[in-house]
């Protein structure tokens, strides 16, 4: 029997298979982000109870294996708190409904084993600089370190922030992300698009303190700005590597960073620019090598007058080629059936274009919840269609 089954594997290995059997995985990214603030996708509210988080948590699972997925990008610190027994910040009310609450169980461990238990990536995604979503400071828990720390922070469009150019509010803001890198078997680490805030119109980012304090060598306070984002994503990057060798680190930033009519370099779009708006300068990030792989934002339709997924797509496939960093692309699941997104095939019509360019390495979908509502149709196609493998 050993001697048959031995000669069977020689041959299959002289003259190759056919057949799904043969088949490797996919190298291709193929992503879920599970989003925590606000309880958009887990927990689907507040105060559950560990076991009802816990079975809800196995069904997102379940319907990414469904969808033939092989990635989930989980928020772990959504307002400055944590999704795991942190030593620097509390509970996340997300989970309990009170933060600095014990939810009875680690949330953090019990994801990244039920996702290796699937087969799947886990990516533990962090939003840096946000505290609260209110700009009280009094709805903080006493403890709280942006309460000990008010010279960390600043209050912007109704939301409380911690201040990117306070380099000790940036040392911090690392400090607590890495706590959970080296803690816990992460494959990656995930940023997404907040910076320093979106612009609220008719109010002004106020930092000038900040600027007159820490921006010696800066005339300009948005190269300032730019500046000190580029120093928290070139820190984690080195931090990240130095912690976890194999693990990813990456940024899924805002979909554009410049248009061409700003910068003869930038895409052919009309939109905000994330350069200017939030002063994430992604493209340098890119060509520095300060991320494994970059996943912006493409949350726009074919077509799009102002910002055209079509014209997008080159332009980021082009800003990677050559520079070792992979590119994901972000797809607006939520989108589906809304804001111009009628035709169920939008979603795989994107994936066909992705497929005219070598520089994309596959998609993050955003995000769980919509794939089983507006976009389960959408998403369905996009099963048979590009992932039919496995």
């Amino acid at each position: 029997m050993g001697l048959a089954l031995g000669l069977v594997a020689i041959l299959l290995g002289l003259f190759g298979t056919t057949g799904a059997a043969a088949k490797e995985p996919t190298t291709a990214m193929r992503g879920m982000w599970i989003a925590g603030v606000e309880n958009i996708d887990w927990p689907s509210k507040p105060g559950l109870s560990a076991a009802q988080q816990q079975d809800e948590y196995r069904e997102l699972l379940d319907q990414a294996v469904a969808n033939r997925l092989n990635a989930v990008f989980v928020q772990v610190r959504p307002t400055a708190d944590a999704f795991w027994p942190s030593p620097h910040e509390p509970w996340s009310h997300w989970l309990t409904g009170q933060q600095g609450r014990d939810p009875g169980y680690d949330p953090l461990r019990f994801m990244v084993d039920e996702a290796h238990q699937r087969g799947l990536q886990f990516h533990a995604w962090f939003n840096p600089y946000r505290i609260s979503m209110t700009d009280d400071p009094q709805a903080l828990v006493p403890e709280h370190p942006a309460r000990k720390h008010p010279e960390w922070t600043f209050a912007y469009g109704g939301k409380l922030y911690y201040d990117p150019g306070v380099p000790a509010a940036r040392e911090f803001v690392t400090r607590a992300i890495m706590h959970a890198v080296e803690n816990y078997d992460v494959d990656g680490v995930h940023l997404d698009d907040y910076f320093y805030p979106y612009p609220v119109e008719g109010q002004k980012v106020p930092d000038e303190k900040t600027f007159a304090e820490h921006g010696k060598g800066f005339d300009d306070i948005e190269d300032w700005r730019r500046h000190n984002v580029d120093q928290l994503v070139a820190d984690l990057d080195a931090r990240v590597h130095r912690a976890k060798p194999d693990a990813k680190f990456g940024v899924s930033p805002f979909g554009i960073w410049r248009n061409a009519s700003s910068d003869p370099a930038g895409s052919d779009t009309k939109g905000l620019e994330s350069y200017s708006a939030i002063y994430a300068d992604t493209r340098k990030w890119v060509r520095e090598g300060w991320v494994d792989y970059i996943a912006p934002q493409v949350y726009w339709q074919i077509g799009h007058p102002a910002a055209d997924y079509a014209a997008l797509i080159p332009w980021w496939s082009k800003t990677v080629s050559g520079t070792g960093v992979d590119l994901y692309i972000g797809q607006a699941a939520y989108r589906v059936g809304k804001e111009g997104w009628t035709d169920p095939g939008e979603l795989s019509a994107h994936l066909a274009l992705n497929s005219d360019y070598r520089g994309v390495k596959g998609d993050i979908y955003f995000s769980a919840k919509s794939l089983t509502t507006n976009a389960a149709e959408a998403m369905a196609r996009v099963v048979k269609e590009h992932y039919s493998d496995r």
